[in-house]
């Protein structure tokens, strides 16, 4: 292991305690908040095509009010699945509704994950030649920082699913908008990156917007 790995080990530890020691009150409270500045942000607005995880069960921002707000908005909602049969690869599914949202099993880490094949059909993949290119993709994570770096569980999907779509051909380099709780925004410089790391183009936590400038 490398001092950046071990690094990265220590904060992913410090911080993963420190979230779940927080009342599940507290995080819903803070999620309604980022819930309601992503669906003010004019870059919301103007995209047609957004992916969204489904939030664990703990530590994290809560997006189950989000996802139902993307699709009610008439957004096309991509959200992920691990595949098992490939290390480190997570697809990206289209949610074809409400009832189509709530009828997910969960799966790995106790997250709800979409099922391949829906009503004798293959579900439609974002990176299917089919498929909406992705405008947005809202990002979780351990910790962020103000400089936009973040840091991930550790096994590193986000950042090999980014660099594998915008390699793809015809594919725009999707907007990367971080959720956040307080807890895990930290100053800047002390979330350690690699150059493998993608870096956030804006974190949106309760308090406000952090954008590349580090302003909020």
């Amino acid at each position: 292991m490398t001092a950046l790995q071990a690094n990265k080990l220590v904060l992913r530890k410090s911080i993963d305690a420190t979230l779940r020691a927080l009342p599940t009150a507290n995080v819903k409270e803070q999620s309604h908040a980022i819930t309601t500045r992503v669906l003010a942000l004019p870059a919301f607005a103007q995209s047609r095509t957004v992916s969204c995880y489904l939030s664990m069960p703990a530590a994290e921002v809560d997006t189950s009010s989000l996802v139902t707000e993307i699709l009610r908005a008439g957004k096309s909602l991509f959200v992920p699945r691990i595949d098992r049969s490939t290390e480190g690869r997570m697809e990206f599914l289209k949610v074809y509704g409400e009832e189509d949202l709530q009828a997910f099993p969960s799966g790995h880490w106790g997250i709800r994950e979409p099922e391949y094949i829906r009503d004798g059909q293959r579900r439609l993949s974002v990176e299917d030649v089919a498929s909406e290119g992705l405008d947005m993709i809202l990002v979780p994570g351990v910790a962020f920082d103000r400089s936009l770096s973040r840091l991930g569980h550790g096994k590193g999907y986000y950042d090999r699913f980014i660099s594998t779509y915008t390699s793809l051909p015809g594919r725009e380099r999707p907007l990367l908008v971080a959720l956040a709780l307080r807890e895990q925004v930290l100053d800047v410089g002390q979330v350690p990156i690699t150059d493998h790391d993608w870096k956030m183009d804006m974190i949106v936590s309760p308090d406000g917007i952090i954008n590349s400038d580090g302003s909020a």
